[in-house]
């Protein structure tokens, strides 16, 4: 590091990637907050009672059901890990005198926690409410879905640009 580095945020010494970065970053963490809370999908039941449900109902209603065990699957993967994801490559990117080594750390951290999405787990639960469903019910895509998902592709492509600054950083 050099010493007109010393004390300056990665998002400092490296501006053009950084700002793309941070603002791809931001922009997920508002779509992630909106999908968490916008509907996810809507249920009609035999063509008269249609249900919206998103991942915050989605969460009370398991909780006021007693089913805890997925209730905190849910929580954790759903909600959780996104946020400290989000948030620690926002701190790896805006935290002034962060080290090189300490960037390279937290950018392992990031990585590891971004294995453990839920994405694929969502789009499979959606799959097997509708086979499930067969002529009963009808389910669509809401927009909490999509926005979730943009968060989730932002916050990928966030994270795979980091890498690349990140890996090319010395002491």
């Amino acid at each position: 590091m050099s010493n007109s580095d010393a004390g300056r945020s990665l998002f400092k010494t490296h501006r053009r990637p950084g700002g793309a970065i941070v603002a791809m970053l931001i922009v997920s963490l508002a779509f992630f907050a909106a999908g968490i809370f916008r509907p996810f999908t809507s249920v009609t039941k035999l063509w008269l009672f249609e249900n919206q449900i998103s991942v915050y109902a989605g969460l009370g209603t398991l909780w006021r059901a007693g089913e805890l065990f997925l209730f905190l699957i849910l929580f954790v993967f759903t909600d959780i890990f996104p946020f400290v994801k989000i948030n620690a490559m926002l701190i790896l990117w805006l935290k002034p005198q962060l080290a090189h080594a300490q960037a390279q750390q937290l950018f392992k951290f990031v990585a590891h926690m971004g294995k453990r999405s839920m994405l694929d787990v969502f789009v499979v639960a959606i799959l097997v409410l509708t086979v499930k469903s067969g002529g009963l019910a009808s389910i669509k895509v809401q927009d909490g879905f999509f926005l979730f998902c943009a968060s989730v592709m932002l916050t990928q492509f966030a994270s795979l640009w980091t890498g690349r600054v990140v890996a090319r950083l010395e002491d």
